[in-house]
């Protein structure tokens, strides 16, 4: 048996409901590219002002040692990876071992790495004990996460990276683990 198939003209209905959907695929692709463009904005490089940094090279934080704070002003003047992390974040705690390997590999050409803790004190010195780390740990709390916001981590995310140049101006920041190539990447950045 030998079937045909009419081409039927769309009904209206049809029509509208095809309308409809392309209106709101091109209305979700809007919001998407506007979402993007925003995210993209407030991690741009030029979002930091001059009253920000003066601000955060300000800063100092108890260490999980005690004893001498950390004051960020003494990393002015080289350029610096500023790590902020936790001891409940499991991509943060996977991120330091590649943290303290780019500090070992890069330290003689001037490079420093802070990580300041957004945790309780007791549970970052534990953490320390069973991982020590070469480069300086600042212990943050609620204080590091306003201070990662005001850098442009608006979501609080951890682990959150901010690379400052030898001027201190911001020249980078990631929200999220690290790769080693990511590492490498700005180590060969001109920040002098």
């Amino acid at each position: 048996m030998n079937q045909r198939t009419e081409n039927k003209p769309l009904s209206a209905e049809s029509a509208s409901a095809g309308r409809r959907r392309l209106l709101y695929a091109g209305v979700a692709a809007a919001a998407a590219l506007g979402g993007a463009w925003l995210a993209w904005r407030r991690l741009a490089l030029d979002g930091t002002s001059p009253d920000l940094e003066q601000m955060l090279w300000a800063q100092e934080f108890d260490t999980p040692q005690g004893g001498a704070r950390l004051a960020l002003r003494s990393f002015a003047g080289r350029p610096l990876l500023l790590n902020f992390w936790a001891t409940w974040c499991p991509p943060c705690v996977a991120e330091l071992p590649l943290l303290n390997s780019f500090y070992r590999a890069h330290r003689e050409a001037g490079w420093q790495v802070v990580g300041l803790a957004i945790d309780q004190p007791a549970s970052v010195q534990r953490f320390l004990q069973r991982q020590p780390l070469d480069f300086p740990i600042g212990l943050a709390a609620q204080g590091g996460t306003e201070l990662a916001r005001a850098l442009g981590n608006l979501g609080g995310g951890l682990p959150f990276t901010v690379l400052f140049d030898a001027a201190g101006k911001v020249r980078h920041r990631k929200i999220g683990a690290a790769s080693e190539a990511e590492l490498q990447q700005w180590a060969a950045l001109p920040v002098r």
